[in-house]
C-alpha cells in the first residue's frame, strides 16, 4: 500500500470553475471524491508582484499512478491559470474499506 494513495490539492478562482474541474475527475475516473472548500484566503507572489485573493481549494482523493500521466492533463485543460496549484500528498494510511472504495472508484 505504500504511497498507492494521494490526496491532491487544486486551487480554483471561483465555485463554478472547481465544479466544473471535480466533474472532469469524477468522469474520467481520475477521483474517487473531491471536496470542495469555498472561501480560502490565497496570498502569493506571482509575476513580481504579491497577490491576496479569494480562491476555492479542491482537495482530491485519488491514487498516484493516474496523477502525473492522466489527472495533470486533466485538470490543466479545465482550468484557466496559466500555472494551476496541483500538488500531491501520500497517504500513509487509511481505513481499508475506504482506500478499497478509492481503488473500485478510480480507473
Amino acid at each position: 500500500m505504500q504511497n498507492k494513495y494521494i490526496v491532491v490539492f487544486i486551487t480554483a478562482p471561483s465555485e463554478e470553475v472547481s465544479r466544473d474541474i471535480a466533474q472532469v475527475l469524477l468522469e474520467k475516473k481520475l477521483a474517487a471524491c473531491v471536496n470542495i472548500i469555498a472561501p480560502i484566503n490565497s496570498l502569493y507572489v506571482w509575476q513580481g508582484e504579491t497577490h491576496d485573493d479569494q480562491e476555492v481549494l479542491l482537495i482530491v482523493k485519488t491514487r498516484a499512478g493516474l496523477f502525473e500521466g492522466e489527472l495533470i492533463p486533466a485538470v490543466k485543460a479545465a482550468h484557466p491559470y496559466d500555472v494551476p496549484e496541483i500538488i500531491a500528498m501520500p497517504v500513509l494510511l487509511g481505513d481499508q474499506d475506504y482506500l478499497d472504495w478509492i481503488e473500485a472508484e478510480t480507473t
